[in-house]
């Protein structure tokens, strides 16, 4: 009633049948049902999927970056700093970035990517002091991006993977959880300079559906000692991962 919508109607978007559904009425069912930003966007998503054709697919989520980009990380030399795409692949890094997620290149298996890392590899449970939330934030971003670009084949044969391996992953994932992750703060436990308490900013690339990630320390503060120990042991860290970087010119 509060939708504007018949009982019927409501019944069948429940069901999954979004096809056709107008805008007016997904307002109306945000509004009704107190929807976050997060969640009114994966609604939209939702629909936008179920009216889209074979012609008009979002094409896969990108697998490299481009010079200009990894030129930026480079210059960032006080800040751990790196790119994913929506599955989560760490695409490419500063020094401090790379030297940050060392335990994230322990798997071989490359793109390294952060859900598998948190759910298949028990080094996970040292590395994110608060592991249960970073668990929640990972699969709520991955819900979100089946949302927006349900075609990915790729990013179906994560999911597939870590629902097998992972009855931890399972159980979150059905909760249909999603939700933005654009800043907050991060508590890990670096295998050699210890603990760190990060703030992070994370800023979309437009048109290329890449995040950028940023991570600082509270100045004078243990971390940015931490983070300065980083620095200093960043150089001796042999390559983990050969940055994806995009054989064109910065042009997109």
């Amino acid at each position: 009633m509060l939708a504007g919508v018949s009982v019927d109607y409501y019944t069948r978007l429940e069901r999954g049948n979004l096809r056709g559904t107008s805008e007016a009425v997904l307002d109306g069912l945000a509004r009704a049902l107190q929807l976050d930003e997060a969640e009114r966007t994966h609604l939209f998503d939702l629909a936008r999927a179920a009216n889209t054709t074979q012609g008009t697919r979002r094409r896969p989520a990108a697998q490299r970056v481009r010079p200009g980009v990894q030129r930026m990380l480079d210059a960032m030399t006080g800040a751990p700093a790196w790119v994913r795409n929506g599955r989560m692949d760490f695409l490419a890094g500063n020094r401090l970035g790379y030297a940050l997620y060392s335990e994230m290149f322990t798997d071989p298996v490359r793109p390294a990517n952060n859900a598998r890392f948190v759910f298949l590899n028990p080094r996970s449970m040292e590395f994110f002091v608060d592991w249960e939330r970073a668990a929640n934030d990972i699969v709520a971003i991955l819900r979100a991006e089946a949302g927006r670009n349900p075609y990915d084949r790729a990013l179906t044969e994560l999911i597939g993977e870590l629902s097998t391996r992972s009855a931890t992953f399972r159980t979150r994932w059905a909760a249909h959880d999603v939700r933005f992750h654009r800043t907050g703060r991060k508590q890990l436990h670096h295998p050699v300079v210890g603990d760190l308490d990060l703030s992070f900013e994370a800023m979309e690339l437009p048109g290329e559906d890449l995040t950028f990630l940023a991570y600082t320390a509270e100045p004078g503060s243990p971390s940015q000692d931490a983070l300065n120990l980083l620095a200093s042991w960043a150089p001796t860290v042999a390559q983990l991962d050969q940055p994806a970087t995009a054989e064109a010119t910065d042009q997109p």
